[in-house]
């Protein structure tokens, strides 16, 4: 597959088709009733310290959520949510953390500033700096786990220089598992979700992590659901290819039967592919 520039012709793809979830998955709204009743009884039965703040805005918080079983160098995921930037919020998905505690991993869940009060490229900042946060805080490199848009901001923590941030590790994140992402942002421009997000062309290529330079020796995962858009299994097949070719350890993970909001229950099925190999980037990321 070419590892060349996507050239966007909208006069070519229908982009609100191929980007607008909550018309393909028509039952998408079952999916987060679900999953915030779970979140719900998360909050209440595993050991968390709740909205630990990161930074001067209201939003700027973050959940930790600790596994019960200690060890000298216990592992740390972090899971970004996604809402193409304009709704969702942390304590809607801290059932992601069940699975993960129970296998020994620590589970942060941040919250973040959504636009149309701030630009995309905003968003990313305050992701930054809450991994800063979270580093002062635990003194350990997590695997960054994100879904939808927050599948393409795990991929730009990933892919961040992170030797331009004072007091934290040039290799803060060496891993990250990307789930449904989208790795280049101006399909975007052309759907009614820009209503919210106000990007333009040229704004949306400067928050697209397919096209920084690749993370060198680094560890992506892109996963997407088999009964996704085209456009969806292009972007992880995309990314997954471009950064193979530029010495990244990237691949992509098709989940058979997956829809965009279903793959995300895969996070929490305790034994399924996903929870073992995010155990297992957590647990490289933790070097134990």
């Amino acid at each position: 597959m070419s590892t060349e520039a996507t050239t966007f012709d909208p006069a070519k793809v229908d982009y609100e088709a191929e980007y607008n979830n909550r018309v393909l998955v028509p039952d998408n709204g079952a999916y987060g009733a679900r999953w915030a009743n779970a979140s719900t009884v998360t909050r209440e039965t595993l050991t968390v310290e709740l909205d630990i703040p990161y930074g001067p805005g209201i939003r700027n918080r973050f959940d930790l959520f600790r596994a019960s079983k200690r060890r000298m160098a216990t592992p740390l995921a972090v899971y970004i949510h996604g809402g193409v930037w304009q709704r969702g919020d942390r304590k809607d998905y801290s059932f992601v953390a069940n699975a993960l505690a129970a296998r020994g991993v620590d589970v942060a869940l941040p919250s973040y500033t959504l636009c149309p009060e701030v630009k995309v490229a905003d968003i990313f900042e305050e992701l930054r700096l809450f991994m800063r946060a979270l580093w002062r805080k635990t003194g350990r490199r997590p695997v960054v786990i994100g879904h939808s848009v927050g599948g393409t901001m795990a991929a730009a923590m990933l892919a961040t220089d992170w030797s331009a941030l004072p007091d934290v590790p040039d290799d803060l994140v060496r891993s990250a598992y990307a789930i449904s992402g989208v790795f280049e942002v101006e399909p975007y421009v052309h759907t009614t979700y820009n209503v919210a997000v106000r990007i333009n062309a040229e704004d949306a290529r400067k928050v697209s992590p397919a096209l920084w330079p690749a993370p060198k020796g680094r560890t992506l995962v892109a996963a997407v659901g088999g009964e996704e858009s085209r456009e969806f299994v292009r972007q992880s097949l995309d990314i997954a290819a471009r950064w193979s070719a530029a010495d990244v350890k990237a691949e992509c993970v098709i989940v058979p039967g997956g829809n965009h909001f279903s793959i995300v229950d895969e996070l929490a099925r305790p034994g399924s592919a996903m929870v073992e190999r995010v155990v297992g980037l957590a647990e490289a990321a933790a070097g134990t």
